[in-house]
């Protein structure tokens, strides 16, 4: 069953699952980059997919980019 994603649902899981926190109100799709505050103080922008799938949930100075291959 598809998940539907809301960004009160996303806000849940930001809360749950990271240090950061998430600062857009609107959610409009899975490609939009949502705007997220690192534990650091550190503004960041993500899509949701690479938060939520690839553990990327922190800004790129607590948590520098992969060397691409």
């Amino acid at each position: 069953m598809n998940k539907r994603w809301t960004i009160g649902k996303i806000n849940d899981f930001v809360e749950k699952n990271s240090d950061s926190t998430l600062l857009s109100t609107e959610f409009n799709g899975f490609s939009q980059k949502l705007l997220f505050k690192c534990s650091c103080g550190n503004n960041f922008e993500k899509p949701f997919t690479k938060f939520k799938n690839n553990n990327q949930r922190k800004c790129d100075v607590c948590q520098p980019p992969k060397a691409s291959r």
